[in-house]
């Protein structure tokens, strides 16, 4: 994963920054209002998006990055806070996201259908193959984490839920691409970023990576964005027959051992992603 710290390039109006940490991948902060919104709103939402990495940040820095002045910028921390939306550190002075996101985030994450019919079936694979396993979505050319379980072969001291991955990178971008026309790939996804020497970075191989996908029923990643995780995943489909997010299967590769269980955890993947998409409406079989 790329390291970098927000705010680190001096401009004076930059249109927009890039956020980079437990979100997996750039996150791109837009400092621009387009017309009918309200500027200092869109300027405090822009502020919360620069904790997206993560780190604490000191009221300079959140200045220098959402190119405003420091008063502008203590004003609309203040408000932030207020709101429960931040929290400052009152001996070093640093600011960090607040308990309200965490009742937002709780509260946006139960409405999702997704999230509420794939939850339980998760917990249970995890527990039951010692793996880890998660559900995403296509959200704005990434691949965004409902929910992440763990099981005691692939431990995780945070959790992942709302982080950001490169779809070409990930077992789960490639089964996302099935709901996106080819024709429109290109567009979407810009360069394809090389993270490991198995990163796919050119748009025609990972064309036919997704149908292989389509053909097989599910995906697979081995250091393709980060050396020696590895993951199994297969599409979820919604009542229209629709691509509805995915699930995977990961964790370690020494622990997954695709080499001997490659069909094994397959199976489970595409069986628990039926039971998900059967929750969602999705009746058709698979052939």
């Amino acid at each position: 994963m790329r390291s970098g710290r927000a705010g680190s390039r001096r401009t004076s109006q930059p249109s927009c920054m890039m956020c980079i940490g437990e979100v997996g991948m750039p996150y791109s902060v837009n400092m621009q209002n387009p017309p009918g919104t309200i500027q200092s709103v869109g300027k405090a939402v822009s502020i919360l998006r620069i904790f997206a990495d993560g780190q604490p940040q000191r009221v300079s820095d959140i200045a220098r990055s959402a190119g405003i002045g420091q008063s502008t910028a203590s004003r609309l921390l203040s408000t932030l806070e207020n709101a429960g939306l931040l929290d400052r550190d009152p001996v070093g002075n640093l600011y960090r996201l607040g308990p309200e996101l965490i009742t937002l985030g709780g509260a946006a994450l139960n409405q999702h259908p997704l999230f509420r019919a794939s939850r339980q079936i998760l917990q249970n694979l995890a527990g039951h193959l010692g793996l880890g396993t998660n559900v995403a979505i296509l959200s704005d050319g990434a691949v965004l984490y409902l929910a992440n379980f763990e099981g005691p072969e692939a431990p995780r001291n945070h959790t992942i839920a709302g982080r950001r991955d490169p779809i070409h990178a990930t077992s789960m971008g490639k089964c996302l691409l099935l709901g996106v026309p080819e024709e429109q790939r290109a567009a979407m996804l810009g360069d394809l970023e090389r993270y490991t020497e198995a990163t796919i970075t050119n748009i025609a191989q990972l064309n036919l990576a997704v149908s292989e996908v389509e053909r097989r029923g599910y995906a697979v990643d081995v250091d393709e964005f980060a050396l020696g995780r590895a993951s199994v995943a297969a599409p979820i489909r919604d009542s229209q027959g629709g691509i509805a997010g995915a699930m995977t299967i990961s964790g370690p590769a020494t622990a997954l051992r695709l080499e001997r269980r490659q069909d094994e955890l397959a199976a489970h993947a595409i069986e628990t992603a039926d039971r998900i998409g059967s929750s969602l409406g999705f009746t058709a079989s698979r052939s």
